[in-house]
């Protein structure tokens, strides 16, 4: 187990570096260079230079990628001439946020999609199964700005069920104490991973009622209920570890749209706003963090799946 965690340590390290690299490049290919990118068209030669030696970027680029690299571990993620405050600020302030509606959706996802995937893997190629891969199949290729209108117009605009704004509370507790405005926007982030989900858990589930000690529990008088809620659930959701971590990157790059569509005040609606206004260093400390908080997810599921399931870190 020791080597099995270092092992997934040591990608994850190499990955991380991989995507700073990647960022710092990126940030040498803005038009007109990152001192023009950030201070605007309108900068003489003059502030452009002070830019570019106050802010290391006449240095050699190895030397330039050391002292990135250096900030970043100090959590320097620059600052943000648009709005007058650091990167690490702003994202500190919007983060609870995006992970509060993030979190909320996972939960809705997985209570909705575990019991369809099961009823879909007890009664494969039946009726009801084809009718819940057909919703799962509209619900997976719905773009999320258009489902998310439509869920406004709906529930909204026509039936005055629930706000069509999410809350504006600038904490998380404030947020909390708006919930029927929080509705719509979890539901709309949960309606595409609900669909991913329970076709997992489907596959998984067809493939364990064919296992011999399924077959060995029917053979002793085991009753079919509790075969499957005591033996083929467990391990049909051992998959569902993994999956929770690699699915982290869409549901944020999903939680940045669904933010824009419904005006939530989190971490997405910051990236949005910050690419209309080419604020670069907000959008370069936001796919460092995205970046590492991915990474960790996939490291945390992989370990989980290991303890899970003994095979994995054996092999």
């Amino acid at each position: 187990m020791t080597a099995y965690i270092a092992r997934r340590l040591g990608q994850a390290l190499l990955v991380i570096i991989g995507v700073s690299l990647i960022v710092f490049l990126i940030t040498k290919l803005l038009p007109g260079g990152p001192a023009r990118a950030i201070l605007g068209p309108r900068a003489t030669q003059g502030q452009i230079h002070a830019f570019l030696v106050a802010n290391g970027y006449t240095k050699p680029i190895f030397v330039q990628y050391v002292d990135y690299i250096s900030r970043l571990v100090r959590g320097n993620l620059g600052f943000s001439y648009h709005y007058n405050q650091s990167v690490v600020l702003l994202l500190s302030q919007n983060l609870p946020k995006s992970a509060l509606l993030i979190g909320l959706a996972y939960v809705v996802a997985l209570v909705i999609a575990i019991p369809i995937g099961m009823i879909q893997g007890v009664r494969r190629n039946k009726v009801s199964d084809y009718a819940l891969t057909g919703i799962a199949f509209i619900g997976y290729s719905m773009p999320l700005f258009w489902l998310g209108i439509i869920l406004i117009l709906l529930f909204s605009v026509t039936l005055h069920w629930f706000p069509p704004e999410a809350p504006q509370g600038a904490t998380v507790g404030a947020v909390l104490q708006q919930p029927s405005a929080l509705v719509l926007p979890v539901v709309t982030l949960a309606i595409v991973t609900i669909a991913l989900f329970s076709r997992f858990v489907r596959s998984s589930t067809i493939e364990n009622l064919t296992q011999d000690y399924v077959r060995t529990a029917r053979a002793k008088g085991v009753p079919d209920r509790r075969i499957l809620f005591g033996h083929v659930l467990r391990n049909s959701l051992i998959p569902i570890i993994t999956l929770v971590g690699l699915s982290l990157p869409v549901m944020i790059s999903g939680a940045v749209i669904v933010e824009a569509v419904f005006n939530y005040p989190g971490m997405g609606l910051l990236f949005w706003n910050a690419a209309t206004t080419q604020d670069y260093p907000v959008l370069m400390g936001f796919t460092i963090v995205v970046a590492f908080a991915a990474v960790l997810g996939s490291l945390i599921a992989d370990l989980l799946y290991a303890v899970a399931d003994p095979r994995v870190r054996l092999a």
